[in-house]
């Protein structure tokens, strides 16, 4: 990376941190995103959703059931695979302290947490309603800037999950619909 480009991204990064900072510590933003942290590791949040989905009927259980392997796949493809191209170091050994974040053991770059968000938000909408969308990847939205939020992750972080997620949603709705018509 050049000298150029690299002096972008930290300075995009610190002017989302300083953006975040005027924020930090305010009661509701500090819940909001710290709950959203917790609950997006392991993917949490959209097993929680798929879940809750279920009783939706046998077509919805199908579908919850597809969303959870899907994720696995996902978190394997980002965790194990993209993360250790990359050896970026992240903004804090474990998070603002005012947080109380699980410490993760893999690169900073991309956020696991973005890349699945956006990943189930797209895949949620290929699976529900249309009118559901602007839901699925607000939660995304919420999930993926939660990590800046708590200093576990660079503004870039996310932005690169963000960007990874939907790449890899978008192959797993084709490989789905393919799936689908010969099952």
């Amino acid at each position: 990376m050049t000298a150029g480009v690299t002096e972008a991204i930290h300075s995009f990064d610190a002017r989302v941190d300083a953006w975040l900072e005027q924020i930090r510590g305010n009661q509701v933003a500090d819940r909001v995103f710290n709950t959203a942290s917790t609950l997006g590791d392991f993917s949490v949040i959209w097993h929680l959703i798929s879940v809750a989905r279920m009783s939706g009927g046998k077509r919805s259980t199908k579908q919850s059931i597809e969303l959870s392997l899907f994720l696995g796949a996902e978190s394997v493809i980002v965790n194990q695979g993209i993360k250790r191209l990359f050896k970026r170091t992240r903004p804090t050994t474990s998070g603002d302290e005012r947080y109380g974040v699980r410490t993760p053991s893999t690169s900073s770059f991309p956020s696991g947490h973005a890349s699945s968000a956006f990943f189930a938000a797209r895949l949620l909408t290929s699976m529900t309603a249309k009118r559901f969308a602007p839901l699925w990847f607000g939660l995304a939205i919420v999930v993926a800037l939660s990590r800046p939020y708590v200093r576990i992750h660079h503004a870039s972080d996310i932005v690169g999950g963000a960007v990874v997620g939907l790449a890899l949603g978008a192959l797993a709705t084709r490989v789905r619909r393919l799936w689908t018509r010969q099952t």
